[in-house]
């Protein structure tokens, strides 16, 4: 099993991307962060390096997929409870977040979504206690 996670995702402006992701009560990782890379703390062992476009493109020779034009990557996020789904969802809206879907009640997962300020989509969702995540290792 892999020990911690890291996305990669292209960014524009890394001022501008900090102070959206701070403003949703997330954390970066100082040691690697600075003026072309953020390290968003997403959750023990979980990573989102969120690189200046220009450095991302460093790291492959295959072109960008823009955020803004094409999706390449879902990333989904389990909250602890529905009003923190709300919460974080309305606060990213208010912040310049574009909300593309309507909410989704499974009834045992409740789900929305929004488009971060590059366009990254970002699936906020809630699971209820009955939900056996055991039942995935078999």
């Amino acid at each position: 099993m892999a020990k911690r996670l890291f996305v990669n995702l292209p960014i524009k402006d890394v001022n501008r991307t900090r102070f959206f992701f701070e403003s949703l009560g997330f954390e970066f990782n100082p040691q690697f962060s600075d003026e072309k890379a953020l390290c968003l703390v997403l959750g023990d062992n979980f990573y989102a390096m969120l690189l200046m476009e220009e450095y991302f493109q460093t790291f492959t020779p295959k072109p960008l997929s823009l955020g803004k034009q094409t999706t390449e990557v879902l990333v989904s996020l389990q909250v602890d409870t529905k009003d923190d789904v709300h919460n974080m969802v309305n606060k990213a809206v208010e912040l310049g977040a574009h909300e593309y879907a309507t909410p989704t009640d499974h009834g045992f997962m409740y789900l929305r979504v929004f488009e971060d300020l590059d366009g990254h989509q970002w699936e906020i969702s809630w699971m209820g206690e009955s939900y056996n995540w055991d039942d995935l290792k078999q």
